[in-house]
């Protein structure tokens, strides 16, 4: 199984999620001579393509080198170094000020426990996408076709770099706090559709019951019920996307009559089980709307 396919970011509701370049790509070419001493107001993600650069990050001066294939969050307000790596090579890659909101409210990366580096694992796939963002971002300004194309770099690297939620002691603002919970319920509830229980899930939260159901339907859109209710449909249309009865793929979701699950398949995603089958319209193919 991908090991993103229930990762904790892949959960995230991709309507919560609002991304803002700060300004336009920085299209890194840096010879020996390289020198940067400076803070950002805002996130930095820079992607090394090639050559590499010695880097000293944060009020500890943390010690960073970047080779081709990695990538570093600098952080809002964090002071860094960075000087060319040595040799003749020429160091180049992308550097893009961002910010990252959750439910229009949030900083998304404030919230995360995060390395500082990692090496991309799919850098293969990647690189080539890099290259052409490089090589087609316009001076002065920011495109919608680059909104899209650093997304995918971003999360390739937030899946990388993850480590966890921060904990409520590590924030002071209760609508933070709230938000985490909220997506700390909706990725466990996404991630084990054939087993934990809504309520088992929603017995650590630390509010009344009813407020926290209310604002994570404000925020989700679906009450805890229904939305784990629709993502283990969407767990049964790849299932039978991959040649599964429907008897079997009702069993595995502990129903006991096909024909109910039937009707409950096409409540949350429009259409009948069959049409998920090898073949069918969809052809095991998950709605993307």
């Amino acid at each position: 199984m991908d090991k993103n396919e229930h990762s904790l970011l892949s959960h995230i509701p991709p309507s919560s999620l609002a991304l803002k370049l700060a300004r336009p790509t920085i299209k890194m070419l840096h010879h020996s001579s390289w020198r940067i001493d400076k803070l950002n107001p805002t996130h930095d993600l820079i992607i090394c393509l090639s050559g590499g650069g010695n880097y000293l990050v944060g009020d500890m001066q943390e010690s960073i080198r970047l080779r081709a294939g990695d990538a570093m969050l600098i952080p809002a307000y964090t002071r860094f170094q960075g000087t060319h790596y040595g040799g003749d090579g020429v160091f180049t890659g992308i550097a893009q000020h961002f910010s990252l909101t959750l439910f229009d409210r949030d900083d998304l990366i404030t919230r995360m426990t995060l390395k500082r580096t990692v090496r991309l694992s799919a850098w293969s796939v990647l690189a080539p996408l890099v290259q052409h963002f490089r090589a087609t971002a316009p001076h002065g300004r920011t495109t919608l076709a680059q909104h899209h194309q650093f997304m995918v770099f971003l999360l390739a690297f937030l899946e990388e770099a993850f480590v966890d939620w921060r904990t409520e002691a590590d924030m002071q603002d209760k609508q933070d706090q709230l938000s985490v919970q909220i997506m700390r319920v909706a990725s466990r509830l996404s991630a084990d559709v054939l087993g934990a229980k809504t309520e088992e899930v929603l017995e650590d939260v630390p509010y009344n019951q009813e407020y926290f159901r209310r604002a994570f339907r404000d925020r989700i859109g679906h009450t805890p019920q229904k939305f784990r209710e629709l993502k283990r449909m969407e767990f049964a249309a790849g299932r039978l996307g991959m040649g599964v009865s429907v008897k079997a793929v009702a069993a595995e979701l502990g129903y006991a009559d096909p024909y109910f699950f039937s009707r409950m398949f096409k409540r949350y995603l429009g259409t009948s089980p069959s049409s998920y089958k090898p073949g069918g319209e969809h052809g095991g193919i998950l709605p993307t709307g």
